[in-house]
């Protein structure tokens, strides 16, 4: 039934429509069977195309040098990583059970080379660091100015001086 937007339906017309459509929708059909396999039947040696004899193809891909040198590398970073995590597993593995002291026994040595590199760095730093006294004679005249140019977003102020 199609209807026309200018003539609506009549009450009884709307409910057999509405009961036609809810029967469309619930009714059972046989679905049909779907196809999951296929069997080629034509013969093994497959037809001859032309009258050309059949040509040995050999296989001869050529791998570049840098292919195979990245391919040789990336196994052998792969099985180092490996192993690295192997020995942290096995060293995380017995911490795990360690005690306190332990722990503390086990990265005393680390934190003793930290201490020492940092007071080498800081004996060498404050001998760096030399005093620098000026002595002016005459006398000293300071000019600072300060200049702005603040338009947009690259603002930025310089102080010459």
């Amino acid at each position: 039934m199609t209807t026309n937007p200018q003539y609506p339906l009549t009450d009884s017309e709307a409910s057999a429509e509405a009961a036609r459509l809810i029967r469309e929708a619930y009714r059972l059909e046989e679905a049909t069977p779907v196809v999951t396999s296929f069997r080629d039947t034509s013969p093994v040696p497959a037809p001859a195309i032309g009258t050309a004899a059949p040509v040995a193809q050999p296989d001869s891909r050529i791998v570049p040098e840098w292919a195979t040198g990245v391919a040789v590398a990336s196994i052998g970073i792969g099985a180092g990583v490996t192993g690295i995590g192997c020995g942290a597993w096995l060293i995380l593995e017995g911490l795990s059970s360690m005690t306190l002291l332990g722990v503390i026994g086990m990265f005393a040595p680390f934190a003793g080379i930290g201490f020492a590199a940092m007071a080498v760095g800081g004996a060498i730093s404050r001998a760096r660091r030399a005093s620098t006294t000026n002595i002016y004679k005459g006398t000293v005249i300071k000019r600072t100015e300060i200049t702005s140019t603040a338009r947009g977003i690259g603002a930025r102020s310089r102080i010459e001086g």
